[in-house]
């Protein structure tokens, strides 16, 4: 008679593959099997075909069609609309307003990826994901941020041209990746303008080095990740391609 299966050495062969994939958000198990007999997943960068594959969804590398998949347990990734006067801060010591106070559904140990200065407002990502994080706001990785910029008009026609060329800050040069005049009336100019760098303040301190302080500033996208048409104080939670996209932009 066979001994009965130890419960701790089945653990420590995984799951089946097919089963991580559904409780990923991929579909069923069987639509997750069709994807493996189809050639379109891979495990730690090596297509897989067999049905019977156990994998650590813990430490695994899943990707299907390419992109990578979330399979570890507990992560949160969520785009915010962040109000202009709320802090991009977990908690304040002086009582102000943070994106905390619009994230209690989510629960905790949250924290932003970067920030947005007080004024500001438009997309902000919060994880608990803290390698992804962590390269998302590294400069190497060069991940672009589109904003929405609103100043007083008229509008020099050789700003755009000297903001892609760069502009001297006190911490040194800053280069616009792309500028475009999206709308002009009433004596007020919006601008679309696209920076790849994280410093502090970066687009307002540009407008202002070239006489063009800021009446408004909202994050439009960060990566592959729109703020569409989330409501300002709401959030929600990143779609798995957006999840996926982030992944790839920093080479996870």
């Amino acid at each position: 008679m066979r001994a009965p299966r130890d419960p701790a050495s089945a653990a420590d062969e995984g799951i089946r593959l097919q089963k991580v994939l559904a409780a990923a958000g991929i579909g069923s198990r069987r639509r997750g099997e069709e994807l493996i007999a189809d050639g379109r997943v891979s495990v730690d960068g090596v297509v897989v075909r067999e049905q019977g594959r156990r994998v650590n969804p813990e430490t695994a590398i899943i990707e299907v069609d390419g992109d990578r998949i979330v399979t570890r347990t507990g992560l949160v990734h969520l785009a915010l609309n962040k109000p202009r006067g709320v802090l991009s801060a977990m908690s304040d010591d002086r009582g102000r307003p943070t994106i905390a106070d619009l994230l209690t559904e989510f629960g905790g140990g949250l924290f932003h990826v970067g920030r947005l200065d007080g004024d500001s407002e438009g997309l902000l990502l919060v994880t608990n994901d803290g390698e992804l994080a962590h390269r998302l706001t590294h400069p190497s990785y060069e991940v672009p941020k589109s904003y929405l910029v609103e100043v007083s008009g008229p509008l020099r026609r050789e700003v755009p041209r000297t903001l892609r060329a760069g502009v001297e800050l006190d911490d040194g040069l800053a280069r616009a990746d792309s500028v475009q005049i999206v709308d002009q009336a009433n004596g007020r100019v919006m601008l679309e303008i696209v920076v790849h760098e994280g410093r502090n303040r970066i687009v307002r301190r540009m407008m202002e080095t070239v006489g063009y302080p800021v009446h408004r500033l909202v994050r439009t996208r960060l990566g592959a990740v729109y703020l569409g048409t989330l409501r300002s104080g709401r959030a929600r939670h990143l779609t798995r391609g957006e999840i996926g996209a982030l992944y790839r932009n920093v080479g996870l």
